[in-house]
């Protein structure tokens, strides 16, 4: 895998990478850059040839050989204490895969889930939109969904699915589930799966069914809804301040 740009090299240089990061190629000014200092094997190479390395003009004057992206197991998610997880209902989106990846890492979450079909794999674009999170976030493929939500919950996690319901009133949405406000809930009893759908046909409706609760963020103007990876941040950010209050 060919990473590009400043913050996912320099996160796979320090996280669960490092050791498979065989090459790196720097233009003069990135080489400058402190966390390259003492790296060894990186060489000098114009934007040119790292733009045709990388299949990107979005480098930052840097990319990097990796390994393959180490997914992780979904039991040893779920073997946390009261873990804060994400699962994603066949996001299709790098870029939200990535934004989302950003967003559960700085709010402290144990990692993300994702389907292993229909849905985007970690990749280097999304590695970039995630601003280098995925090195230090753990990611686990599941081959069905509904049925990882199952063994969330006999794990003692509560799973709290995303409603579209424009107004934060509840609302029967397809998996039967009246949906709540997001700050309805007691996000404070153990562990918590935020489950989040496509971005456009939202939560499948077994996903749906899957879940304990469904949650709606209040849309107050013209727009339907939130895209995915705002509607992500919103409520995750949330649940951490509802899970600090505690502590």
């Amino acid at each position: 895998m060919i990473l590009y740009g400043r913050n996912p090299v320099r996160e796979a240089l320090r996280g669960r990478r490092a050791a498979s990061v065989a090459e790196v190629w720097a233009t003069r000014g990135a080489a400058r850059e402190p966390w390259l200092a003492g790296v060894p094997g990186v060489r000098a190479a114009a934007a040119e040839e790292i733009a045709e390395r990388c299949g990107s003009g979005a480098h930052q004057g840097v990319c990097a050989r990796a390994g393959e992206y180490p997914y992780a197991a979904a039991d040893d998610l779920l073997a946390g204490e009261a873990p804060l997880l994400v699962a994603l209902d066949q996001v299709q989106d790098p870029q939200n895969l990535g934004s989302i990846c950003r967003t559960a890492e700085c709010a402290g979450a144990a990692g993300v889930v994702i389907p292993e079909r229909r849905a985007v794999e970690v990749t280097p674009a999304v590695c970039k939109a995630s601003a280098g999170a995925v090195e230090h976030l753990p990611i686990a493929r599941v081959r069905n969904l509904a049925d990882f939500l199952a063994d969330a919950r006999e794990a003692g996690c509560w799973c709290y699915g995303a409603s579209p319901a424009g107004d934060g009133a509840p609302e029967r949405a397809s998996g039967g589930h009246a949906a709540v406000a997001y700050d309805a809930p007691d996000y404070r009893g153990g562990g918590v799966v935020l489950v989040l759908g496509s971005e456009g046909a939202g939560l499948r409706p077994r996903v749906s069914k899957a879940c304990d609760q469904l949650v709606a963020l209040p849309v107050l103007g013209r727009i339907e809804s939130l895209g995915v990876a705002a509607a992500a941040a919103a409520i995750l950010y949330e649940i951490l301040q509802n899970r600090r209050a505690q502590a």
